[in-house]
């Protein structure tokens, strides 16, 4: 081993001990409960406060765009095109129920990208045209002429029109089926949703209530309210300050729904945000679309690859550690916050003469925010450990995983930074397993994560905004 290499590797040592200097191992079950979301403000940064409120709102709008650029036809900017187009109509729509129209074109882009013959069920009964209504939802509260069966028909005609090329047949039997079946026609399916909307408004009292229930149904909304304990709590309230631990029930009927309910009102506003950048800064917009959908999640929007400092060779990285920009990870106080380190991790250091310890170790804000993890998955459902399967490498050691593992990205990766980590996706209990995923959710509404699901494990990426928790956990 060379003298450089000896010093480098003392010097890891020295950053493991002071490590307690980043965070405190606080004694006993009940300090650890104080770093669980909903939990007492004074002790939680990310507890609910009215004064919170609306950053974070406006966080967890952030948290939720992601989904929205990924899945946009053609991309972001083609889906706000689309949907600008109906922008005269979805005011008209607006002025006469009185709701605000930039909302309603909002919905319009999250609901169907500004296509107006779009379908989630072949039979027709789900959700159907700009708006998305339901069959049900359409007859019977809305008063609008839904004839699934008959536009079904006119479907399989139009369908053989298209091959056949003739247009003038498509345009025919389009009009007909706006006739029988009006969730496709444009005007009437904007009226319906600004109808819904006013109908929300004055079974519950609210504009972002009534916006909410739009995906997640009146009654539900209503059943969640009593369970908080507030039938006048904004949505916001009602879903920051309600977690596992406190305001349970609340959480719980929200929780229960499994269809993303619960952040339907996060993702009509970062449609509005979409909307707002394709009108005021389409190179913004078209900057931003690249970073949503570089990856799997929202990672390179925390952290781009142009702004970020990465690390390229071990001594890069061993470098980092002796100025403490990279902390170790202690198993010790891991153990506390119901975190392991995976024997494997840095299994291939001594392909480049170096020890596993260079690769066991992340961002001193990464770190608290991994800790926060722990303790709160931990609070909720004793019964961990969760286990930690990758912190930071460096770029020569990216690419000899990239031979042994063909999940590992040939691209950059977000643990060549040291403010990403893996999770193993195995747990003690299902519990447990819905605790973390409790954590990782509301972690990434408080746009302080980027998350996705891989085969074996959970890839979080932390934001440089997750520094308050390392405030937190520092004496």
């Amino acid at each position: 081993m060379s003298p450089l290499l000896r010093r480098a590797l003392a010097l890891v040592a020295v950053a493991a001990l002071t490590v307690v200097a980043v965070i405190v191992l606080f004694p006993g079950d009940t300090s650890v409960r104080r770093l669980v979301p909903g939990t007492g403000a004074d002790n939680d940064p990310l507890a609910y406060t009215p004064e919170r409120e609306d950053a974070f709102a406006a966080a967890a709008a952030r948290g939720h765009a992601h989904v929205i650029y990924a899945k946009s036809p053609g991309g972001a900017r083609a889906s706000a095109s689309r949907t600008a187009r109906y922008r005269p109509l979805v005011e008209a729509a607006a002025e006469a129920a009185d709701i605000d129209p930039d909302t309603l074109e909002a919905m319009v882009l999250l609901e169907s990208a500004g296509r107006p013959d779009v379908t989630t069920d072949p039979q027709l009964e789900g959700a159907v045209g700009l708006t998305q209504i339901l069959a049900e939802t359409g007859r019977n509260l809305l008063g609008m002429k839904v004839d699934p069966a008959a536009a079904r028909r006119i479907g399989r005609s139009l369908r053989r029109a298209g091959r056949a090329g003739d247009g003038a047949l498509v345009a025919r039997l389009r009009a007909r089926r706006r006739q029988v079946d009006e969730r496709f026609d444009p005007p009437k399916a904007l009226a319906a949703a600004a109808r819904y909307l006013t109908i929300a408004r004055k079974a519950l009292g609210r504009d972002d209530l009534a916006v909410v229930s739009y995906h997640m149904g009146i009654g539900n909304l209503q059943t969640a309210l009593r369970a908080y304990g507030d039938d006048d709590a904004s949505y916001a309230r009602l879903y920051f300050d309600s977690t596992p631990l406190d305001h349970g029930e609340a959480y719980r009927k929200l929780a229960a729904l499994g269809d993303d309910s619960a952040t339907y009102l996060w993702r009509v506003e970062a449609a509005r945000a979409i909307m707002r950048l394709y009108r005021t800064d389409p190179a913004q917009l078209d900057r931003i679309s690249a970073l949503q959908t570089a990856k799997n999640s929202a990672e390179e929007v925390l952290h781009p690859q142009a702004e970020t400092e990465s690390f390229a060779t071990p001594s890069d990285l061993l470098t980092a550690y002796a100025d403490q920009r990279i902390v170790a990870l202690r198993p010790p106080t891991l153990a506390s916050y119901g975190l392991t380190i995976d024997p494997g991790m840095g299994e291939l250091a001594p392909r480049l003469g170096g020890r596993r310890a260079t690769y066991r170790g992340l961002r001193p804000t990464a770190l608290a925010l991994l800790a926060y993890i722990g303790a709160g998955a931990k609070a909720i459902a004793a019964g961990g450990p969760l286990v930690v399967t990758s912190s930071v490498r460096d770029a020569r050691y990216q690419r000899l995983l990239r031979a042994d593992n063909s999940e590992a990205t040939p691209n950059y990766s977000l643990h060549t930074t040291g403010w990403a980590f893996d999770i193993l996706r195995r747990y003690r209990s299902r519990a447990h397993a819905l605790a973390f995923e409790f954590m990782l959710e509301r972690l990434q509404s408080y746009d302080l994560i980027a998350w996705v699901r891989e085969p074996a494990a959970i890839h979080v990426t932390v934001s440089t905004d997750a520094r308050r928790l390392a405030a937190v956990l520092t004496p």
